[in-house]
């Protein structure tokens, strides 16, 4: 069913795709944007999976204003065969440089990855390659390591990461275009390019969110495997906050709009507004948000504490400036 903006009002109704397997592999490019990240171990790991395939493939790596440390460090090793690596003069943003990539590569499928992460399986390239479909976007998910990060300003992260974002295939079907994340995705570059990111959104957050509307709004399927990336780059708590809410004020913004997004969050928001219980809560809010802050900052956080935080700093968002 589409909704009144256009948009598949739900993710439970999306195609399901059969899975196929060609006789001959696809010609693959492997996109990453980089941006202050050592990527050294993860393409030398996915140029080793490549060939040992016997594929066609490219992988793109294009600097999106990292720090010169990094640059330095990919300037020496990764130009080489079957990687190109290139550096843009100033940062164009999440979105920009992933249409960038997309348009820049030369193969007919397009393996989008974030640059802070780890192969895991010694068949990822394999498996994706045993699972794509004309027309349909394969997204492989994304882990965690099994242990926490030493440093206990990471643990907050980590936490948040293994429980609410690492997620099963089997979870993920449930409701395939809310459950897509653009950290490890395989899609067809007629599909891409016909699609791409919304360049809108200037800073961190829900550019997944609205390339996943657009996938359901063109009925493009959305097959869910286990084939997960590890996420590396894990940030101190006050860096994850920010970020939190830089997304947080997409997401208004994006609801300005209209967008037909539903989440947990929406839905407690809408129901203090119907029952005329956003003023107490906001003023609540700010009251224990300095204990609220303590708590996610404690040795041990809980995610109870973040849904309120985010909440709190979302029904606030009328009393501030709307982003750029």
């Amino acid at each position: 069913m589409v909704s009144g903006f256009g948009f598949l009002a739900s993710g439970k109704h999306a195609p399901k795709p059969e899975t196929q397997n060609p006789k001959h592999p696809p010609m693959l490019s492997i996109l990453i944007p980089i941006f202050n990240f050592d990527t050294r171990q993860l393409v030398a790991e996915l140029v080793a999976q490549c060939r040992a395939c016997g594929i066609v493939f490219e992988v793109l790596c294009f600097d999106d204003g990292s720090e010169e440390k990094f640059r330095r460090l990919h300037r020496m090793s990764l130009p080489q065969a079957n990687v190109i690596y290139k550096e843009l003069p100033q940062n164009i943003g999440r979105a920009a440089i992933r249409n960038c990539l997309g348009k820049s590569a030369s193969q007919p499928w397009l393996l989008f990855m974030d640059c802070d992460s780890k192969v895991v399986r010694p068949d990822f390239i394999k498996k994706y390659l045993a699972h794509f479909a004309p027309g349909t976007l394969v997204y492989g998910g994304g882990c965690y390591a099994p242990t926490p990060p030493a440093g206990p300003a990471l643990f907050f992260h980590w936490k948040y990461g293994t429980l609410r974002e690492q997620m099963p295939a089997a979870h993920r079907r449930d409701n395939p275009y809310h459950s897509f994340k653009t950290n490890n995705f395989l899609v067809p570059k007629d599909v891409f390019l016909a699609t791409g990111f919304d360049e809108s959104l200037r800073q961190y957050g829900h550019e997944d969110t609205l390339f996943g509307l657009e996938l359901a709004r063109r009925q493009v399927p959305i097959l869910h495997i286990d084939n997960p990336l590890e996420h590396l780059g894990l940030e101190p708590v006050d860096v994850f906050l920010e970020k939190t809410r830089q997304a947080l004020d997409n997401l208004h913004l994006l609801i300005k709009r209209g967008a037909p997004i539903e989440t947990s969050l929406l839905r407690a928001w809408r129901f203090l507004k119907k029952n005329r219980l956003l003023k107490i809560f906001i003023v609540a809010y700010r009251l224990m948000q300095p204990i609220i802050l303590w708590q996610l900052k404690s040795p041990n956080p809980r995610l109870l504490a973040f849904d309120i935080y985010k909440l709190g700093y979302f029904a606030s968002a009328e009393k501030r400036r709307p982003p750029r």
